[in-house]
């Protein structure tokens, strides 16, 4: 997650809270000697006490963990209100188990890296630590806290959430289900997802405080996972906190875990494989909002059936979605750009008076079609049949 002493631009005494493959990302996004200030203040190794008391408001807990054969998992591990404690500020006490058939059951060992994410839907606040296990017992286990620190609440969608424990004396176990491809079923959970989890870890070229796991939260309206095959899906990733920690870590270490969440029917399906980040894409200029894009490759899918003991109540979505597109979208921009050397029809639309000498004209296409994408500076050929005129006349905008 963080942590090398490498590249501190800042010139900040002491190592750079970011790895390599973070740095790189946040250079190639023009933050880098931004974000390096900004985290040697904000990233801890210990909890603030506002961080402790609301881990203690929480239902559930997001994990992300790696395997033997070093694959990342993205897990959920749930209780009633007060299940999570901090006996000090670099511990935090889980008093509960994975769940059944969660990848999490076999990795939870002393010393074992984890990556935690605590989210509060409610009121999209989150918060953000790694560390190791420090101690198991037979109703929980504890985490030494390596680093700490908040995150911002861009594109969590309300929900209400409640602890739903099964029903006393049930024998039926959860239905487990493991395959190399996506089922049908697969497929309808992540193509209308709403929400995501995904797991990465810096991997063996990282060592001291960079070395870890991680867990990260994406959001964005139905369906914008959208599915390319039997065995890889390509999201947008939008604007986010500059930290690049999910980012970074694929960019060093490819394999990526991932969890979907059937809010409705309390399953869910963990994933794991690899990952790749795409800067430079066709489709990604058409897609309104989106910074680059991720896409995953499935090596192992499990389906757990009704085994989450949450109920989930849902609010609103996320009111940054509001500047992003989909793909949908997308390709009709796509389609618009193969005009570019082409006259369309558009209509005005509306007339804004700005001042007594300018006005702003709002057009839209007479097909109703999509627009063309643009950069700043790019100039606009308009040709206008006016009366009196013999020919169009022609002028040009930026």
């Amino acid at each position: 997650m963080t942590g090398e002493r490498v590249r501190d631009k800042a010139g900040t005494a002491g190592p750079s809270p970011f790895h390599r493959g973070e740095q790189d990302a946040q250079e190639r996004s023009g933050v880098r000697d931004k974000v390096e200030t900004f985290a040697r203040k904000a990233i801890r190794d210990h909890m603030p006490d506002q961080h402790r008391e609301f881990y203690g408001l929480l239902p559930f807990l997001m994990i992300g963990s790696v395997d033997q054969g070093g694959r990342p998992w993205a897990s959920l591990i749930a209780g009633p209100e007060g299940f999570l404690t901090t006996p000090d500020d670099r511990s935090l006490a889980v008093g509960a188990l994975p769940l059944p058939g969660d990848p999490l059951n076999d990795i939870l060992k002393n010393g074992a890296e984890l990556g935690v994410l605590g989210m509060q839907m409610e009121t999209r606040r989150r918060n953000r630590l790694n560390g190791r296990v420090a101690g198991l017992s037979g109703a929980g286990f504890r985490i030494a806290v390596n680093q700490s620190f908040g995150n911002c609440p861009q594109y969590i969608h309300t929900r209400r959430v409640r602890w739903r424990p099964r029903a006393a004396g049930g024998t039926s176990a959860p239905t487990i289900a493991r395959r190399s491809r996506f089922s049908a079923a697969d497929r309808r959970l992540i193509e209308t997802a709403d929400t995501l989890f995904i797991a990465t870890a810096s991997g063996d070229r990282v060592s001291g405080r960079a070395r870890g796991a991680d867990i990260s939260h994406r959001g964005g309206t139905p369906g914008f996972v959208r599915m390319e095959d039997e065995r890889s899906f390509v999201f947008p990733d939008y604007s986010g906190n500059f930290l690049f920690n999910t980012v970074g870590n694929i960019l060093l270490n490819p394999k990526a875990g991932f969890l979907f969440i059937d809010f409705a029917g309390g399953g869910l399906l963990y994933l794991t494989g690899s990952a790749e980040v795409i800067w430079a894409d066709d489709l990604l200029d058409a897609f309104a909002g989106a910074e680059r894009l991720i896409r995953f490759r499935l090596d192992e899918a499990v389906f757990v059936a009704g085994s989450l003991p949450l109920s989930f109540d849902f609010g609103d979505y996320s009111p940054n979605l509001a500047m992003t597109g989909s793909w949908e979208q997308a390709e009709q921009t796509l389609a618009a750009n193969r005009e570019r050397n082409t006259y369309i029809d558009y209509e005005v639309a509306k007339v804004a008076r700005e001042s007594a000498a300018i006005s702003s004209f709002y057009l839209r296409r007479v097909d109703g079609r999509a627009a063309p994408a643009y950069n700043a500076g790019q100039f606009l050929p308009i040709r206008l049949d006016i009366p009196g005129h013999d020919a169009p006349v022609a002028r040009t905008y930026t």
